[in-house]
C-alpha cells in the first residue's frame, strides 16, 4: 500500500528536464509515495500525459510565454486555470492526492491550496525561488508589483503547512515574512545526482587550440550575469593580453541569443563557443574536458541568498571556480572556489587569469570540492530532509481526517 498520494505543480520548467522536481518525485516514489506531477509543455516535453517512472506526468499548452510584465500576468492566469482544471482531473479521476505539493516561482497557487485544503489535503509549498528579489534582479525596480509579489509570497507562507526550502537564507525569509514556525520549514538542497554525472578523459576539441579552458554552465536569463562573464574575457583578451583561453556556454535560455550577439559586438565571438542546451554525456564531456569555472551571477538581493546548482555540479567535475562573493555561494562552494569583488568585471577576469596560471591550486581546489560533494551536497544528503517534510505532511493529513471526519478525502479512481 502506498505511503501516501502527492500532486506536485510546477510552472518555471516541465519534469523531468526541471532536475530538482524530478529527483524529488523520483525520491518519493522510491520510497512508496503515489505521485502525480501538472506542468507546462516546453523544451521538447510536449506529451500531454505520459507516465515515468511510475510518476503520471500532466502538461498543459503554454500559448502565452511572458517577456513583459503584463505578458507574466498573462502567462500566470493562463498556468493557473490550466492547472486547476488538472487538479480536479487527478483528483476525480485520477491517483488523487493527499499533498497539494507547490513549487515556485511564481506563489500564484496559494488560492488552489486554500482549495483543497478544504477537503483535508496537506498543502506543502517548496520554495525554489525568491520572486520578489528575482523581480528587482529583472527589473530593476519596486512599486505596485513588488508589492504584490510580496504580498503573495506572504499568503502562500502563511497558507502553507509545511514548507520545503533549498538553503539557510530561504528558511530566514519564511520566518521573518512568512511568520513560519522553524519546525514547520525543512532544508532540502539540490544537490546533483551522482548516478547521472560520469567522468570522462578530457577532449582537446572544445579547447580550439588553446591551453585554457572556460565553463559555463546554465540557462541564459537576464538576471544570470553572463554579460559579466563576457566582459570579462574581453578584459581578459585585450587588457591582459591573456588570449590561449576558450569559453564554452552550456545551456540555452531566453537571453542566449542576445548574449551571443553581444559576445560578436565585444569582439570575442572567436573566444566563445555557445552549445545551446545539450545531452548530459555531452555535458559530462564539457565539464571533464574545463580547466576553470565560472558563475558570473552579479551581488543583488536575488543571487546573495540563493543557491546556483551550477556551483555544486562544477564541484563534482573538480573544477575549481571564479565567482563574485556571494553568501550562498560561500556555503556551497567553501574552499572551491575564489570570491572577487562583487560586480566587478575586472576583479573576474583576474581571478580567471590567477587560477589558469596556478595549476597546484586548481588541482587543491578541484580535490576540496570533490570531497565537498560526496560528503554533504549530493542528492543523497537531501533524500531523509525530503521524506522527513513528508512525514510531517502524512501526520497532518491523518490528524486531519480524524479531527474532522466530515472532511472529504479524495479517493484514486486511476491506477
Amino acid at each position: 500500500m502506498a505511503l501516501g498520494r502527492v500532486l506536485i505543480v510546477v510552472q518555471n520548467l516541465p519534469v523531468p528536464f526541471d532536475r530538482r522536481v524530478w529527483l524529488e518525485a523520483t525520491t518519493l516514489t522510491r520510497a512508496g509515495y503515489r505521485v502525480s506531477i501538472i506542468c507546462p509543455r516546453a523544451k521538447g516535453f510536449n506529451a500531454a500525459h505520459e507516465v515515468l517512472e511510475d510518476i503520471e506526468i500532466f502538461r498543459y499548452p503554454l500559448p502565452i510565454e511572458g517577456s513583459g510584465k503584463l505578458g507574466f500576468v498573462a502567462e500566470f492566469l493562463w498556468c493557473f486555470v490550466a492547472t486547476t482544471l488538472l487538479s480536479l482531473r487527478v483528483a476525480l479521476f485520477g491517483r488523487g492526492f493527499d499533498v497539494f505539493h507547490v513549487c515556485n516561482p511564481p506563489e500564484t497557487y496559494w488560492l488552489l491550496g486554500w482549495f483543497w485544503r478544504l477537503f483535508g489535503v496537506v498543502f506543502l509549498f517548496d520554495h525554489h525561488d525568491l520572486s520578489p528579489e528575482m523581480y528587482q534582479a529583472k527589473f530593476g525596480s519596486g512599486g505596485r508589483i513588488l508589492r504584490a509579489l510580496l504580498w503573495l509570497e506572504r499568503r502562500t507562507l502563511k497558507l502553507a503547512q509545511v514548507i520545503i526550502t533549498t538553503n539557510q537564507s530561504h528558511q530566514k525569509i519564511a520566518i521573518e515574512r512568512g511568520g513560519k514556525r522553524a519546525e514547520d520549514i525543512y532544508i532540502v538542497r539540490s544537490g546533483p545526482q551522482l548516478a547521472r554525472f560520469k567522468r570522462y578523459p578530457s577532449d582537446p576539441a572544445w579547447r580550439r587550440g588553446r591551453k585554457h579552458l572556460l565553463v559555463y554552465l546554465g540557462e541564459i536569463c537576464k538576471q544570470d550575469g553572463v554579460d559579466h562573464l563576457m566582459r570579462a574575457v574581453k578584459h581578459l583578451v585585450e587588457r591582459y593580453g591573456f588570449r590561449d583561453l576558450h569559453c564554452v556556454l552550456v545551456g540555452g535560455g531566453p537571453h542566449q541569443p542576445a548574449i551571443k550577439a553581444y559576445a560578436a559586438e565585444l569582439g570575442i565571438d572567436g573566444y566563445t563557443t555557445f552549445t545551446g542546451r545539450v545531452s548530459d554525456e555531452i555535458l559530462c564531456r564539457i565539464l571533464s574536458s574545463a580547466d576553470v569555472a565560472i558563475d558570473p551571477d552579479p551581488k543583488n538581493p536575488w543571487t546573495d541568498k540563493s543557491t546556483m546548482n551550477k556551483i555544486v555540479e562544477y564541484m563534482y567535475f573538480g573544477l575549481p571556480i571564479v565567482c563574485y562573493d556571494l553568501t550562498e555561494a560561500r556555503v556551497s562552494a567553501g574552499e572551491a572556489a575564489l570570491y572577487v569583488d562583487a560586480n566587478n568585471e575586472d576583479a573576474l577576469a583576474r581571478g580567471i587569469m590567477q587560477l589558469a596560471g596556478d595549476a597546484a591550486a586548481c588541482e587543491t581546489m578541484g580535490r576540496l570540492g570533490i570531497d565537498r560533494v560526496r560528503s554533504a551536497l549530493a542528492w543523497d544528503y537531501s533524500e531523509p530532509h525530503l521524506l522527513a517534510a513528508y512525514g510531517k505532511a502524512m501526520a497532518l493529513a491523518e490528524a486531519r481526517e480524524t479531527s474532522h471526519p466530515a472532511a472529504v478525502r479524495l479517493r484514486s479512481r486511476g491506477k
